[in-house]
Order: structure tokens, then sequence, then C-alpha cells
């Protein structure tokens, strides 16, 4: 498992079987100061053993792959290490591929017309561990990965605390990191403090793996999750 600082550079390795668009890609990304692409992959199958060698903190994935797709890819990459946040970047927006993709585990979806300072943004906010996702697009998901899950929530040495529980509970709402110090009087740090300790104690590496773990423990319901207005 891979625990990285903040203060160190983004790691990342591009899984796009297309050498322009990984070439055009690295260079946008290592033109910020705190990015570093550390590997690349053609296909579905050489990614999953890229991110297995080189323990990458982002995954940065296509669809559309020779071999396996990047769904599967995806899926075995989470299964391996379930610390490795793994980002979309398809030309594809059909809602069954969004969601199949975050089933699989991803934690953002971003389409190939998106602009090099919204790449760059979308991988820190990743590493941030906030989601870069439509929040309605969130809410589907839930909802339809919740659906019959609930049970009451079991006390044991994972159980997050109150404070832990509220930034959770407000992160699962849609709202940014920045959001929640608002809400809750608390530093965009403590913030992401919180959060790193529920994504510890639950085992898991995204806001949405987290929540849907809150909504199959009980702690909220889906109807408590509507975005703020």
């Amino acid at each position: 498992m891979n625990e990285r600082r903040g203060e160190e550079p983004i790691r990342v390795i591009l899984a796009e079987d297309h050498a322009l668009v990984r070439e055009g890609t690295r260079r946008i990304l290592e033109a910020s100061d705190n990015i570093v692409v550390v590997g690349e992959a053609a296909d579905g199958e050489e990614a999953v053993a890229v991110v297995a060698r080189l323990e990458p903190d982002i995954a940065i994935i296509d669809i559309g792959m020779p071999g396996i797709d990047g769904i599967e890819a995806t899926r075995r990459i989470k299964a391996a290490d379930a610390t490795v946040n793994v980002l979309v970047l398809t030309v594809h927006d059909d809602e069954q591929l969004v969601l199949a993709m975050l089933e699989a585990g991803a934690v953002g979806y971003l389409l190939k017309d998106a602009d090099g300072h919204q790449l760059i943004q979308a991988v820190q906010a990743i590493h941030a561990g906030e989601s870069v996702l439509h929040p309605s697009i969130t809410h589907k998901l839930l909802r339809r990965m919740a659906t019959g899950t609930a049970r009451p929530e079991v006390v044991d040495e994972e159980s997050l605390t109150e404070r832990e529980l509220e930034v959770l509970h407000l992160a699962a709402r849609g709202m940014a990191n920045k959001q929640i110090g608002v809400a809750l009087d608390l530093s965009v740090r403590t913030v992401q403090t919180h959060l790193s300790h529920v994504f510890r104690k639950l085992g898991v590496a995204s806001r949405t793996e987290a929540v849907l773990h809150g909504l199959r423990r009980g702690w909220f319901t889906i109807d408590e999750l509507e975005p703020p207005p």
C-alpha cells in the first residue's frame, strides 16, 4: 500500500493506446510543479502490471483499449491496491459507461475535450480526496448501488468519530473540502485530515467508496444525500 505526503509530487501513470495522446497528456501534466508521470501503458493488461510495479497515487485510464478494457483494468487495479485512485480520461460520455467505471472503482471521470488546466485540477482534486464528477451522476450511482444494502451500524474499532461522520456526510452531498470547512468552521487541511482518517479506517481510497460503505452500514440514507442548493 502506498501512502504519500501532501508535499511530495503526485505520482501518475497513463493508460492510453494512442501514443500521441499519451505524449500530449504527459506534457500537460508535467507542466504542473507537483505532478510527475512515472509510467505509461498502451493496453489494459499493461496498465494493471505497471500500477502493481510502480504503485502510483493516480492511474489515468481510457475506457477503450486493446485486450481488457478500462473497466476491467480498473476493477483489477482496485482489487490489488485500494489506495490507487483511478481517473477516467475518455471520449465516451454514455451514462452506462460512466456508472460502469465508477462501480469498478474509478473516482473521477473526465472527457478528452477538457483543457489542460482542467486535467491538472482533476488530478490535484483527486489527490486531495475529492471526486471529479458531476454530483447528479454520483447520486445516481449511489442510489443504484445502495438499493437494499443498508443495514444498522455496528460499533467496532473502525467506527468513525462524530466529526468524521459529519465530514463524510457533507462530502457525500457533493461539497468540496473548502465548502465543508466553511460549514463546519474547519480549515481545509483539517477537513483533508478527517477524510484521510475516514479512508484509512474504512480501507477505501475515495469519497464514493466511503459513502457506499456508510450507506451499507446505515450511517445515513440515500435520501439524505441530495446535493445542497
